[in-house]
């Protein structure tokens, strides 16, 4: 019995030591995404770069863990996000951003930039030409 104990610990104690770091996996966003801060007010309303815009419907936001939130449980809150528009210019995906992300610079913050610039999707880094 007491093997048995000490494989489940073992076990146990590799899988807390795993799981930090797959929790911190390199989430892939696509070209079209922009950096930019959102402050959320009353849904479907916010602020995009202190300009105002709405969710487009069926929009998503992931918090920094990839888990959808609801945007009225970040009511008040401002946040470093990369996002996409839909055609009619609402917001239609929302990341927002952990630490690394947000310290992975250059990225752009609007499409004249992203059109202009090189992006390599497989390492999530765009460069300036």
């Amino acid at each position: 019995m007491t093997k048995i104990l000490r494989h489940l610990f073992a076990t146990l104690l590799a899988i807390a030591l795993i799981a930090p770091s797959a929790a911190q996996l390199q989430r892939q966003f696509p070209q079209a995404a922009l950096r930019g801060q959102v402050s959320f007010r009353q849904p479907p309303h916010l602020a995009l770069n202190d300009e105002p815009k709405r969710l487009a419907p069926g929009a998503r936001i992931r918090a920094a863990n990839n888990m959808i939130v609801l945007s009225s449980s970040l009511l008040g809150s401002t946040l470093a996000v990369h996002y996409t528009l839909d055609p009619d210019g609402q917001l239609r995906d929302v990341w927002i951003l952990r630490a690394d992300e947000l310290a992975n610079v250059p990225w752009p913050s609007n499409a004249l930039e992203a059109a202009s610039w090189v992006f390599d999707p497989a390492a999530q880094r765009w460069a300036r030409p």
